[in-house]
């Protein structure tokens, strides 16, 4: 299968009143709803996903981009949620070299901050032996100037290191999609799911909007899974009036590797609350995040930074860095996600809001909410483990891989580059020889210093379920946060390939690019002043 669904043909078979009845149907195309239709479909269920933004739209395209366990997580004493996680951190090490790769953190010590080296040091033999691998030591305050240059080194006391993971979060859940309807999922983007079919007190499916005609299109299934992460609440009200998501925004700055090139992670503790900030590379560019803030705006809109959010993080680093100060004219873009915190009490501090999940079932709606992008497949399993008793019996199976290993060698792929390669299969699997044989030997170049090339864009526009332009340029690949003013500089070749590829003419390519440009200015930009 190269292709994601063929959204018409569904829809057409929905319409005629085919395709109507379903083992499980998950609203939310995140990680989490990926991870339950990637499970479900593993079992023989006859499975649908339905979103009604863009896949990854919400916090899975949102995140700080790391696979890992949360050292915060183990100093607060959340034993459990870190073991998951490094365990899980390991198998997606394994399973998906190119999507997910080990990189190396620095965390700095200065004198009179918690935690200290010891502290660090216990922390981190812990950390380790729960992922069953050796790999932290200290760091000298000469090797860590060596590495990051122009550090302030006033009371600075060296640094601890240790290893986690980095991935494109977009790219985690369209893989894990790609493989759920390769093994006959079925999942739409772009379909909103207007209310729940409720019948005798229970709920037995629900209702869209095709998005063709804007007639109603009931489907009925045996178990509805909401994981529709920071709007969980807005579906499970329909059968539980209870709220129980705290939203909470993390936002986060990109800025052109050469003003400040790092090829590991940085973690420094903010001089103003003594939050821990990130250095870290990423696609060919610099990142500096995250904030940890209530989100009371309009979960609708997208997320974006606020002029707070921007001074804060450029202090934290300009502090750290005073050499190498950076202003908002150097900024490229910009991100924001909303977490969805299971939340105890507004007053409490949202850094210390525990990150596991919860399931909760209600009538025939399963809600699953929380938790971290890296125990994606253990959230599933637990999805799927309150909705048994629902569903059909599961067909056996003896490989529990959460993705289809292709058949093929870096080398052998791409004798040239090997590298390369490796990141195509870690992203694209068994359709990345089908990628690059349908795409020229000039379109396999890298644009810009980004890793992504034109025959990454041709393939999702045939066939990853590209609606508009910025599902390509914010989600596809990441060319619209990674390169200037949005990504300007290809508009054109795009322009070519959306015309060959999708019969788009120049109104049609006029009008998605000015949708584009206006999501880009509000939302991955920094924030307009009055004066603007």
């Amino acid at each position: 299968m190269k292709g994601f669904t063929d959204r018409n043909q569904l829809l057409a078979k929905m319409r005629d009143g085919q395709c109507c009845d379903w083992d499980i149907i998950i609203v939310g195309g995140g990680i989490t709803g990926a991870g339950v239709l990637r499970e479900a479909t593993r079992r023989g269920y006859k499975a649908l996903l339905l979103e009604q933004q863009d896949f990854s739209w919400g916090t899975s395209s949102r995140s700080s981009k790391m696979v890992h366990g949360g050292l915060r997580y183990l100093a607060a004493g959340d034993l459990k949620l870190t073991k998951e996680s490094v365990e899980e951190r390991e198998r997606l090490l394994n399973e998906a070299p190119g999507l997910v790769d080990r990189i190396a953190f620095y965390f700095t010590f200065r004198k009179g901050l918690f935690p200290g080296r010891l502290a660090m040091t216990i922390i981190l033999a812990i950390y380790d032996f729960l992922a069953g691998i050796r790999d932290h030591r200290f760091i000298k305050t000469a090797e860590l100037l060596q590495r990051f240059k122009g550090l302030n080194d006033t009371n600075l006391k060296g640094a601890s290191y240790y290893t986690d993971a980095m991935v494109d979060d977009s790219r985690l859940v369209l893989r894990v999609l790609q493989d759920s309807m390769a093994d006959g999922g079925q999942a739409l983007n772009y379909t909103k799911v207007q209310k729940l079919l409720i019948e005798k007190d229970k709920v037995c499916g629900v209702v869209i909007d095709d998005p063709q005609t804007s007639q109603p299109i009931q489907l009925r299934a045996s178990v509805v899974v909401n994981a529709t992460g920071a709007w969980a609440d807005r579906l499970r009200n329909a059968v539980n009036s209870e709220k129980r998501i705290r939203p909470l925004r993390g936002s986060h700055i990109i800025f052109p590797k050469r003003l400040y090139p790092v090829s590991d992670v940085m973690t420094f503790l903010h001089q103003d609350d003594k939050r821990g900030i990130y250095v870290y590379p990423w696609e060919g560019t610099t990142v500096l995040g995250t904030t940890d803030l209530d989100h009371d705006e309009d979960l609708d809109i997208e997320a974006s930074i606020s002029n707070q959010e921007t001074d804060y993080l450029l202090r934290g680093f300009n502090y750290q860095f005073p050499n190498n100060k950076l202003t908002t004219a150097d900024i490229l873009s910009t991100w924001a996600g909303v977490r969805p915190v299971i939340g105890s009490e507004k007053s409490k501090d949202p850094s210390k809001e525990r990150r596991d999940h919860a399931v909760w079932s209600d009538s025939g709606l399963i809600t699953v909410s929380g938790g971290k992008l890296t125990t994606f497949r253990l959230i599933a399993l637990d999805a799927l483990a309150v909705a048994q008793d629902m569903l059909p019996t599961p067909k056996s199976f003896n490989d529990d891989r959460i993705f289809i290993t292709p058949c093929i060698s870096p080398n052998a792929l791409l004798p040239e580059n090997p590298n390369w390669a490796q990141r195509l299969l870690g992203r694209y699997g068994a359709t990345a020889k089908a990628l690059l044989s349908e795409s020229t030997a000039q379109e396999h170049q890298s644009i810009g210093d980004t890793d992504f090339s034109l025959a990454e864009c041709r393939w999702a526009i045939k066939y990853e379920g590209v609606q508009h332009l910025d599902d390509l340029l914010l989600r596809r690949t990441r060319l619209g946060m990674c390169l200037a003013n949005g990504g300007a500089e290809i508009y054109p070749v795009l322009e070519a390939l959306f015309k060959s590829e999708r019969q788009w003419d120049s109104q049609q390519w006029e009008a998605e690019l000015n949708r584009y440009k206006a999501i880009w200015q509000d939302y991955y930009s920094l924030p307009q002043t009055s004066e603007e």
